[in-house]
């Protein structure tokens, strides 16, 4: 009876930092503790690998709740009221309780929410033209109905995709919130932060501009005769989810800490405002696309987390074709079985306390806060922009996080890593090689350049009617041969070639006379390092002797690089080659030998 009412795992005593330490320091063997076990982020933040009741960690305040009312939202575009209203109501018979209509023509409100109960579904709207028109017959038709959602005018969004801030869109802004001032739980201004994640910013910076976006904004309607209570109350934020699933959770909390913060230096203590999450352009891939799936899964779990009150999964196809209806239902699906099957949003936030959380949370806070104020100092949003301080930042953050992709530092499965050697894509679904115009931001996926390569795999093979071979040829040692074969299978897979599993061979020496004699295009040495030393120059030198067109590399990092490279050797692929200078040298000497 009495170990019944024993707590839980009380037999086991309590292990101390200090004794963690020294088995942790025992274990690496030497190693760097900071290189091997701490989390360094774009962010400019250090995370440790773990923590307890020792470390001294402060919680943020004003959080946000975990939403007892989930919104799982569907983007349905609107050219007629019809279809739309067709569209939502299909929507709604499929579990989803939220619908964004995305009005790009003329229509009638009566008509287009025909038979949807405003009372239990959240409707929303990005307006493009007639905004004010279509707020009034909207408030109108919705008069004794508890309308739920809001109005997208895309004031922000238009102007950093664009470039240009168009003074009339404050006048429209003013007049929405007082249009819809009967209606408590109806948003009318929007400022959304997609565009600047989606740009390949942080986390840091999206909280950052998006709070001196709304400093700019409240500004200019103080100016029109808004009060600030009105916009802190009229507000619904706009943020994308990214890949990094614990830094994500802390963003959207810290978030919600920096608004409150800046309604306070405004005066403003009670306000209602919604956070409405997006599933990022960012972290999508055309290449094994169905990877999505488990991409908007973690997004949706970090974003429901982070507290916000609705969430957007974009369909996985979305970047490559029109959405149809599965992925659709898919997408939708996604939210439901989290909210319902695992509890999302129907119980207190599981991850309130966590010291991991809660520190992450705070360092996130801290960063956004201290950009923030340095950007109101140079005089805010407005100048910020129009001098491209902001774009020029965003621009140093999206290298860092390209390169780190390039160099498979940052694995994104199905485009650097882990390749889908099966699937066959259409050339013009892939990127062409992108430029950026540094004056805007332009939202775009992380995977361009690799699909740009992957472009060049596809269109030679068009031209040539031939997918260019590569053969692993392996011997000597079984596990290295074995374990770098692997690597270079999942290395090279990448670039679209027709990889070949590995062949074994007796020894360097007919390794190197068949696959100089095969139908292959490249070759890949497979072997260890021992090996490499004793039979890598023999083998180069017996190839070349036979074959002087197909491209040669080796799995690993030899000591005599020079040597082998001077014997004929064109490259080596290990754990610090760059995926993409690599892979796009072998693709222009393959293309000179099928064009020739």
């Amino acid at each position: 009876m009495n170990n019944k009412n024993k707590p839980l795992f009380s037999e086991f005593p309590p292990v101390s930092t200090e004794q963690w330490m020294e088995r942790v320091t025992a274990d690496l063997k030497g190693a760097d503790f900071d290189k091997k076990l701490v989390w360094k982020n774009l962010n400019g933040i250090n995370i440790q690998p773990c923590y307890n009741s020792e470390d001294k960690i402060t919680q943020l305040k004003n959080t946000g709740e975990n939403s007892q009312a989930l919104v799982n939202y569907r983007a349905v575009t609107v050219c007629c009221s019809e279809t739309g209203n067709t569209s939502a109501k299909k929507a709604i018979e499929e579990g989803i309780n939220g619908i964004i209509f995305q009005i790009i023509g003329e229509v009638k409100v009566e008509e287009l929410l025909k038979d949807i109960d405003l009372n239990n579904v959240t409707v929303s709207f990005e307006l493009y033209t007639n905004a004010i028109a279509f707020t009034k017959e909207l408030v109108a038709f919705a008069k004794g109905k508890d309308l739920k959602g809001y109005i997208d005018t895309r004031i922000i969004s238009n102007y950093v995709t664009i470039g240009s801030f168009e003074s009339n869109q404050i006048e429209i802004a003013a007049e929405l919130i007082k249009l819809t001032a009967d209606f408590p739980n109806f948003k009318a201004l929007t400022i959304s932060g997609t565009e600047f994640l989606d740009s390949g910013a942080n986390q840091v910076q999206e909280i950052a501009y998006t709070l001196n976006a709304l400093v700019f904004l409240t500004e200019q309607l103080k100016v029109k005769g808004v009060a600030v209570q009105d916009v802190f109350s009229n507000l619904n934020i706009l943020l994308a989810i990214g890949l990094e699933y614990f830094v994500e959770i802390g963003k959207f909390r810290a978030f919600n800490n920096l608004l409150a913060e800046v309604a306070a230096k405004y005066g403003i203590a009670d306000f209602s405002n919604t956070i409405t999450a997006k599933t990022s352009i960012w972290s999508k891939s055309i290449t094994d696309a169905e990877t999505n799936l488990l991409r908007c899964t973690t997004e949706a779990m970090a974003a429901i987390l982070g507290n916000v009150d609705g969430v957007l999964i974009d369909a996985y196809d979305k970047e490559f074709k029109s959405v149809s209806d599965f992925s659709s239902r898919i997408a939708g699906n996604i939210i439901t079985i989290l909210r319902e099957e695992s509890y999302f949003g129907k119980v207190s936030n599981p991850v309130d306390g966590s010291y991991y959380i809660e520190e992450v949370s705070t360092k996130i806070a801290e960063k956004a806060l201290e950009l923030f104020k340095a950007i109101e100092a140079e005089g805010g949003f407005h100048k910020a922009f129009e001098d491209e301080t902001i774009q020029q930042h965003i621009a140093e953050i999206r290298l860092q996080k390209l390169k780190l992709i390039s160099q498979r530092r940052t694995a994104m499965v199905g485009i650097n890593k882990y390749p889908n050697l099966m699937e066959t894509v259409d050339s013009e679904l892939l990127s062409k090689v992108n430029v950026d115009n540094p004056k805007v931001l332009t939202p775009r996926r992380a995977s361009l350049e690799i699909e740009a390569m992957r472009r060049v795999t596809e269109e030679l093979v068009a031209a040539t009617n031939i997918r260019p071979i590569v053969q692993l040829v392996s011997y000597g040692n079984l596990t290295m041969r074995k374990a770098r074969a692997a690597f270079a299978y999942d290395f090279i897979g990448v670039s679209g070639f027709d990889v070949h599993q590995e062949e074994s061979f007796k020894n360097a020496e007919v390794a190197a006379t068949e696959s100089a004699k095969s139908d292959s295009h490249v070759v890949v040495i497979c072997s260890s390092d021992q090996d490499y030393d004793e039979t890598a120059l023999d083998f180069i030198k017996a190839f070349r002797a036979i074959n002087t067109d197909k491209v040669l590399l080796l799995a690993g990092a030899p000591k005599n690089i020079n040597e082998l490279t001077e014997a004929g050797l064109d490259g080596v692929v290990n754990m610090r080659t760059d995926v993409l200078v690599t892979l796009s040298s072998i693709q222009n000497k393959v293309q000179k030998t099928l064009k020739s």
